[in-house]
């Protein structure tokens, strides 16, 4: 068994150490934002230590499971973080979905210090996670990963290599982007036919027949039908990062997107009026208010 240790434990990091530490893997810890699950996990076993740099001295493998790109930096940077305490031929994997050319440049950092970093945003939901059935989209150097491979199987149920570092978050935000953008479609249509006086039911039952059926649209239609918010448990504000994320990758890499604007404006307006801890199926609302008054 490796010697572990996770930065993060949210939701989903919650989740991912909860099956690690059911695989008997023996885990170093520190918090992120949430001190409850730091305690749950150290009433199962786990040691808390305070910074990052001390959860790198006692690991092997050191994993983050954080929102943001900054958030990641400023685990990974400075006197206190995980570079500094990195152990020789440690391997970092940073789960959360973060910016590639950030990634990059922390990847250079780990090793110019003696480690290698990963990258390995995730697929599915912390359900998924407890149960160790998540989608692991890791790149990076090839035999780091196969040095890791046994313990994401053991937190992940469909675990891919994608090439170089930096392509497992690239193929992250070009799905959540996909995705987000159907989401917004769908509950546009949904308050359109409020507009024009159509049953939502109705619209479904006729897309859902086509081509254009698809899980993202049973998701938007579990609430826009149903009223049942939580089949897809993504929140309004992390679409709009990830979107926001999609829209700088793009500006980065020279080109136009035209289509993730109006997703992200979407987003960012439902956000910044109040609603970014409601689910994305809940656009369907922001886009009945506009129409309907």
């Amino acid at each position: 068994m490796s010697e572990i240790g996770f930065i993060g434990l949210g939701l989903m990091g919650d989740a991912m150490v909860q099956c690690l530490q059911k695989k008997g893997h023996a885990l170093t810890v520190m918090a992120n934002v949430s001190r409850g699950n730091v305690e749950a996990a150290v009433g199962r076993g786990a040691v808390e230590v305070g910074t990052a740099r001390e959860v790198a001295a006692a690991s092997d493998i050191v994993m983050l499971c954080m929102g943001t790109s900054d958030q990641v930096e400023s685990r990974m940077n400075g006197p206190d973080g995980v570079i500094a305490g990195l152990r020789d031929g440690a391997v970092v994997i940073d789960f959360g979905t973060s910016l590639p050319g950030s990634t990059r440049a922390l990847g250079d950092a780990v090793a110019a210090a003696g480690g290698t970093y990963l990258d390995a945003p995730l697929g599915r939901t912390p359900a998924h996670a407890v149960d160790g059935l998540l989608n692991i989209m890791c790149s990076g150097d090839k035999a780091a990963f196969e040095k890791v491979k046994p313990v994401l199987e053991d937190l992940g149920e469909n675990v891919f290599h994608l090439g170089a570092l930096g392509s497992g978050h690239t193929i992250k935000l070009i799905n959540n982007f996909f995705g987000m953008t159907v989401a917004n479609a769908m509950a546009e249509a949904f308050a359109m036919a409020d507009a024009q006086g159509v049953e939502r039911k109705a619209i479904y039952d006729v897309m859902s027949a086509g081509p254009l059926h698809s899980g993202m649209m049973d998701f938007v239609s579990a609430y826009g039908v149903e009223g049942d918010p939580n089949k897809l448990e993504f929140a309004i504000k992390n679409a709009a990062k990830d979107v926001g994320y999609y829209a700088q990758m793009a500006d980065d890499a020279g080109v136009d997107s035209i289509m993730s604007q109006s997703t992200l404006k979407a987003l960012q307006t439902a956000r910044d009026e109040g609603r970014g801890d409601d689910m994305v199926s809940q656009m369907v609302d922001f886009y009945a208010k506009r129409f309907n008054g």
